[in-house]
C-alpha cells in the first residue's frame, strides 16, 4: 500500500515539474517570437519566462477558477434559490436595465428640472 502512494506522488512531483517546464518554454518562445519583433522589447532567458508565469499568478489569480469567485457564485446561487418568484422578477428586471444602459447614457430629466 505504501508503494502506491508514494508511486501516486513520485508520479504528481514529475508531471507538475514537467508542465513548469513545459509552461515556461511556451512563454519563453512565444516571448521572443513575437514582442521583440512587434515591440522591440528584449529577449529572454527560460528563467525569466518562469518569472513572468509566476508574477502573473500573483496578480491574476492563479491559471484556473474558483477562489473567491466561486464563493460569490454559490453564495448567489443560495440566495436566488431562496428567493420568492417576486423577488426573482424584480432582481432580473434590475439588472437587465443595469446591463443594457451605456456609461455615457444620461439619465432622463423631467422639464421642470434644472440640470445645472
Amino acid at each position: 500500500m505504501k508503494s502506491f502512494w508514494f508511486r501516486k506522488v513520485a508520479c504528481f512531483i514529475a508531471i507538475a515539474i514537467a508542465g513548469v517546464f513545459i509552461f515556461g518554454s511556451v512563454v519563453m518562445l512565444l516571448w521572443n517570437a513575437l514582442l521583440p519583433v512587434l515591440f522591440h522589447f528584449p529577449v529572454i532567458s527560460f528563467w525569466q519566462a518562469l518569472g513572468l508565469l509566476l508574477l502573473t499568478k500573483i496578480l491574476f489569480g492563479g491559471f484556473r477558477g474558483g477562489g473567491p469567485r466561486g464563493a460569490w457564485k454559490n453564495k448567489m446561487k443560495q440566495r436566488w434559490m431562496t428567493m420568492t418568484p417576486e423577488e426573482k422578477e424584480k432582481f432580473q428586471q434590475e439588472w437587465s436595465n443595469r446591463c443594457r444602459r451605456t456609461p455615457f447614457q444620461q439619465e432622463k430629466t423631467t422639464p421642470t428640472q434644472n440640470p445645472l
